[in-house]
This record gives C-alpha cells, structure tokens and sequence, in this order.
C-alpha cells in the first residue's frame, strides 16, 4: 500500500499515522478495500467514508422496500473496513456478511449486518445516528456519512434511446434480451432530487484529500455527484482530488472503455477538467489465470491510454501502481 499512501502524505515513515483529513467516496469492494489500507497509515478519526444510498439489489434493496430504511449494503461494508484490529474485523466480517442461510422464511438471505443496520436505523430514528451507534459497538474511530437521506432510484440512459431504472436493473442489464455492449451509458440520473447529508458534505469541504473509488463506475461512483451540493463543494474545496480506475471492465457497463472513457464519464459528472489531480492506474502483470478468469464473465484488462487521458485532463498527473497485486489477493 506504499505507493497509494504516497498520494496521502508528504513523507512514508513505518509506523507512523499521518494526519490527512481524507474522505472517500464510492461503494462496494473498491471502497472497502480502499479504506482497509488508509485505517492502517492515517490517523482513523480523520478519515470519513461516504456510501451511496441508492442500491436497489439483495439485502439492502429488500430491507429498502420492506422496512423503508435506506439500504444499508454499503455502509456495512464501510464499517468492517474501517476497523482497525485485525481479529476483530475478521470476526465482524464473519458475523455481518452471515447470510443466515439455514433460516426459512423472510429472514433467509440477509446479510445480519444489514439487519443491524437497519434495526439501528429504527431505534436511533435515522441511518446517520444508527450508524453512529454502530460505529460506538464495533470501537471505530473513522466516520461513516452516508451521502443523502433521500430514496432514490437510479436511472441510467443509453445510445439508443432505452432508459433502466434501479441500481440492480442496471448493473444486470447484460442479462436482457436486447443487451448490446457497444450501447453505452449516456447519463444517469435520480428519480428525484436527492438532498445532501450535510455531514457529507462537511468532510468533504474540509477534507484535504477526496477520493474516488474503484468499484462500478455507473452503479457506485458517479451517482455521488448527482446528490445536489455534493459536485460543488468538490469543485470549491482546497483538497487534492484522486480517481482510483478500476483493473477491469464491467461487463454491462464498461465494456470496451479505455482509461480515458472512465476518466471522460468522471470528468462530465464532476464539470471542470481541472480539478482532478491524480488518476491511480495499475502497472503490474495480470496473472493469465486471473485474465481468463475475468474474461470468462465478460471483463477485460482496462488499456491505459495516457496520451488520451492527458488531452481530457491536461493537468492530471497518472500514478501508476501495482494494483493487481491486490485483485489476486480477492481470488
């Protein structure tokens, strides 16, 4: 994690934390992971994840329909990230991602940490004071903001004309009849305003570092700049500003995207070319079995392709890192 941590602080001393007021925006697996390294080398309490609350699938999306509470997926994720004692992350992961699949009935299927979540929601009348009580019971410095209290769905527009709604719709559109790759994402957008958590917002105006994510580029990354306020506090903000590309293409979504169709997307959302400073890519071998096995489910290798990069962002310095050391460690 050296080389990432590099982009954090002024120096890497072993054993220090350093004291960068990092928010981190994203979802899924690339946030997780992401924010696993950063608890390790930064000073915990300045460190603030902002989820998504618009995930429409498993767990969360039943929870969402059946409890009114919004999805808790990411926000679970967030907290086992972000503790800081090996054993006990390892025990908190084992009992929160419980699927309780041996139970019949509606209960079966649920991640128990996204019941806790949303039993917490309950009793503390919200998610972000549900959260903070989570936060308490599992002792974790670092924050978890979870970017609007509004329901919204998400919708995504294509080449064509054809509009899907709902995080799940979208991230399985490869499953319709009518799938074509070659049809891209033009937009996305909410069905309805969605209002900021102020707390998001706050960290993200006095953060010194604003990270994106690796993870689903339309279903967990861009939407953050949808929430009314949340890409004008970025754009206002003194921070450095970092885009984690992902290794891979997303069957669905970004098949066939270079770097710079990711950056682009990125660049449309957030409204000034300028005010991304790094782009992290990675530069390390991919092992074939990996490779195959990706490929197998429709995903390939992303092509860095700076020079095109550059022409988009002419400011943005690329880093390159050895990520994929981290994807095999996900096999």
């Amino acid at each position: 994690m050296d080389e990432i941590r590099g982009l954090f602080v002024a120096e890497l001393t072993p054993g220090v934390r350093f004291p960068q007021r990092i928010a981190v925006l994203g979802g899924g697996t690339g946030q997780f992971n992401l924010l696993r390294g950063l608890v390790e080398h930064n000073q915990p309490e300045l460190i603030t994840a902002i989820p998504g609350t618009w995930d429409s699938g498993g767990s969360s999306g039943r929870l969402r329909t059946d409890l009114g509470v919004l999805p808790p997926g990411d926000a679970r994720q967030c907290l086992i990230a972000l503790i800081e004692d090996s054993d006990q992350r390892r025990v908190a992961l084992r009992l929160f991602d419980d699927r309780l699949a041996e139970v019949n009935g509606p209960l079966q299927g649920h991640s128990l940490g996204n019941l806790i979540i949303a039993r917490l929601d309950h009793i503390h009348q919200g998610q972000d004071r549900g959260l903070e009580a989570a936060r308490k019971l599992l002792r974790i410095r670092a924050s978890v903001t979870p970017v609007s209290p509004t329901r919204v769905e998400l919708i995504a527009r294509y080449q064509s004309g054809l509009e899907i709604e709902g995080e799940e719709s979208i991230d399985h559109r490869w499953l319709r009849d009518d799938f074509d790759a070659r049809d891209r994402p033009t937009r996305i957008y909410f069905s309805t305003k969605a209002d900021p958590n102020p707390h998001a917002l706050a960290a993200l105006s006095g953060a010194d570092k604003i990270v994106f994510s690796s993870g689903s580029l339309y279903g967990s990354v861009l939407p953050h700049l949808l929430v009314d306020g949340v890409q004008e506090v970025i754009t206002a903000s003194r921070a450095k500003v970092i885009f984690i590309l992902n290794l891979m293409t997303e069957k669905g979504q970004t098949d066939h995207y270079r770097a710079s169709d990711h950056l682009e997307a990125l660049l449309f959302y957030l409204g000034d070319p300028h005010r991304l400073d790094y782009m992290v890519v990675n530069d390390a071998q991919l092992d074939r079995e990996i490779v195959e096995l990706y490929e197998r489910e429709g995903q390939r290798p992303v092509e860095i392709d700076d020079d095109a990069c550059l022409r988009l962002a002419p400011r943005l310095r690329i880093v390159r890192v050895p990520l994929a050391r981290y994807l095999r460690r996900e096999h």
